[in-house]
C-alpha cells in the first residue's frame, strides 16, 4: 500500500517540524506522495490537489496496488471525492482590504457580515477561521454570488472508489492533552528556528497561506515582536483545537463509513482487520 498525503502544509519544503513530517525512516519503508512539492512562497490549490492526487492515484492503480489517502485537509478530500467550484483566483488588493479591516474591526465582525451576505456560508465557516471568512468575503466581492451558490455548481472530481476510514478520539480531554503535548514537543525540537529560518527567506511573508498553518503563524508573530512566547503558544493550542473541532465535526457529518476509536490500543489491527475483510489489502499480519 502506497500513500498520499492530504495535508495542505506538508506540501511546503522547509516546513518539518511544524507540521509534523514523517521521517527519513518511515519514508523508507512506505512512500509518501505530495509531500514537499512546493517551496513555501509558492501557492497550491485545492485544484492542483486533484490534479496531482489523481495522476498518483492512477499510476498507483496501473501497478496492481491501493493508495491509501491519509490527512486532515478535509477540503481537499472533498474536492477530490465531489469536484470543484468555479470560484475565481485570488485577489491580493481585495484580500488586503479584507486584512486591513480585520486588524480594525477583527475577523468576528467580518463573520457577521458574512452572515448578512451569505448565511448558508456563514454557517460552514467558524468565527474564527479568518482564512475561510476572507476567501468567501473576496468571492462575494469580486463575482457578486455568494459562494455557496458557486460552490453547489461543482465540476464533478476524478471518478473513485473510495473507503472512507475515520479516525475518531473517544475522550476529548485526551485529545486536548495531545495536541498540548505535540506543541511542546515541537517547540523543544525546534520548531522557533524553523520559522525563524523561514522568516529570513527574502520570498516569504506573514500573509502567505503557508504561514497561516497553525503554529506557524502564531511562531511568526512571536518572532516579530507582536506576543509572547507563552502567548503564542496559547494561541497556537487553542488554534489547533478548534481545527480539531471543525474536522470532527466534519468526519461526523460526512458519509458514513469505517469509523474507529483512535485512542484504542488495538487500532491497527482493527483497521487492518476491516480493510482485508473489504478486500483493500491481503493477509496484513503476514
Amino acid at each position: 500500500m502506497e500513500i498520499i498525503s492530504v495535508d495542505s502544509a506538508m506540501v511546503y519544503r522547509l516546513m518539518d517540524i511544524g507540521t509534523a513530517k514523517p521521517g527519513a525512516d518511515i519514508l523508507a519503508t512506505a512512500p509518501h506522495y505530495l509531500i514537499d512539492i512546493r517551496d513555501p512562497w509558492q501557492p497550491y490549490s485545492a485544484g492542483e490537489f486533484c490534479r496531482d492526487a489523481g495522476d498518483r492515484i492512477a499510476d498507483i492503480h496501473r501497478r496492481g496496488r491501493i493508495p491509501l489517502l491519509t490527512g486532515g485537509t478535509l477540503l481537499y478530500f472533498r474536492a477530490l471525492q465531489g469536484g470543484l467550484a468555479p470560484l475565481p483566483p485570488a485577489s491580493p488588493a481585495i484580500r488586503e482590504a479584507l486584512e486591513a479591516r480585520a486588524a480594525k474591526e477583527g475577523w468576528a465582525a467580518l463573520h457577521e457580515e458574512l452572515q448578512r451576505a451569505d448565511p448558508e456560508a456563514a454557517a460552514r465557516i467558524h468565527p474564527v477561521d479568518r482564512q475561510r471568512i476572507q476567501r468567501a468575503l473576496e468571492v462575494l466581492a469580486i463575482t457578486g454570488v455568494p459562494i455557496s451558490q458557486l460552490q453547489r455548481a461543482a465540476a464533478p472530481g476524478p471518478q473513485f472508489d473510495f473507503v472512507k476510514i475515520a479516525l475518531l478520539p473517544g475522550d476529548r480531554q485526551k485529545l486536548y492533552r495531545r495536541i498540548e503535548l505535540r506543541f511542546e514537543k515541537m517547540i523543544a525540537t525546534g520548531f522557533i528556528d524553523e520559522v525563524r529560518f523561514l522568516m529570513g527567506l527574502p520570498e516569504m511573508s506573514s500573509q502567505l497561506a503557508s504561514m497561516r498553518a497553525v503554529g506557524y503563524r502564531q511562531i511568526w508573530q512571536y518572532l516579530a515582536g507582536e506576543t509572547g512566547l507563552d502567548e503564542a503558544g496559547r494561541q497556537a493550542m487553542k488554534a489547533t483545537r478548534h481545527l480539531a473541532k471543525r474536522q470532527l465535526t466534519w468526519l461526523r457529518s460526512d458519509t458514513p463509513g469505517l469509523r474507529f476509536d483512535c485512542q484504542q490500543p488495538k487500532l491497527a489491527s482493527g483497521v487492518g482487520d476491516a480493510l482485508q475483510e473489504l478486500g483493500c489489502i491481503s493477509d496484513w499480519r503476514s
